[in-house]
């Protein structure tokens, strides 16, 4: 979707289609590859976001009439805050990205290599409620490998931000091909949305699937015997 339309649709003075940001509802909204991120985003220390969070949450929950002098809730805002900041919304901070070493392909090894069910927490940007999910990868090396813990680093630095599935598959996968110097790679994820299971439609038992496959993956032989590999 172009931004300036979905721009135009938050703003709710363009319809997309003949329907409002009401109409829209819970579908989703993928505005591009890139996460939307203000571009002073950064001039707050994390210590300042979180003290600003924490104040924050204190009104919401405020609002909703709970009572913050109870000793099971006075601390909560603050914990929300760090929780935002230092764990799940922690890929947001370029800082946070995962440094990574390559090394030369002695072996000769040039079939694919596959990291399968590499777990992840995630939150939708829409509701904010977790995504749990699993990531398989594959690449095939242009001459140059990858410490394999470093996949499910790569893949958690990603997860750990407001995301839409189909992002996330695309910007492992551009990750990967960028520190890799290859089109040759994979990306499959299998998650489970709770804005679908907790609330909405309340469907318990669905999942989606997103995949992305680049270079030789591309091809209906490859696809095959990476999805044998993975038993999907």
């Amino acid at each position: 979707m172009n931004t300036e339309i979905l721009n135009e649709v938050k703003r709710k003075k363009s319809p997309l289609n003949g329907f409002s940001i009401e109409d829209i509802g819970d579908d989703h909204l993928y505005s591009g590859l890139e996460t939307p991120m203000k571009t002073d985003a950064f001039l707050l220390s994390d210590t300042e976001k979180k003290e600003r969070i924490a104040s924050l949450f204190e009104e919401i929950m405020d609002v909703m009439g709970l009572d913050l002098t109870d000793d099971s809730l006075k601390g909560t805002p603050n914990r929300v805050a760090k929780m935002y900041i230092d764990e799940i919304f922690s890929g947001l901070n370029p800082k946070n990205k995962p440094k990574v070493a390559l090394f030369d392909n002695k072996y000769q090894y040039n079939q694919m290599l596959v990291e399968k069910n590499i777990s992840f927490y995630s939150n939708c940007e829409h509701h904010f409620v977790p995504i749990i999910g699993t990531a398989h990868v594959a690449y095939i090396s242009s001459g140059k490998v990858i410490g394999l813990s470093k996949l499910n680093r790569i893949v958690q630095y990603y997860a750990k931000r407001p995301q839409v599935q189909e992002r996330l598959t695309n910007q492992i996968a551009e990750e990967l091909k960028g520190i890799l110097e290859t089109e040759d790679v994979a990306v499959i994820i299998d998650a489970k949305h709770l804005c679908v299971s907790s609330r909405g439609i309340k469907d318990e038992t669905s999942a989606t699937v997103t995949s992305y496959y680049g270079g030789k993956f591309n091809t209906t032989p490859k696809i095959a015997e990476l999805q044998n590999y993975l038993k999907l």
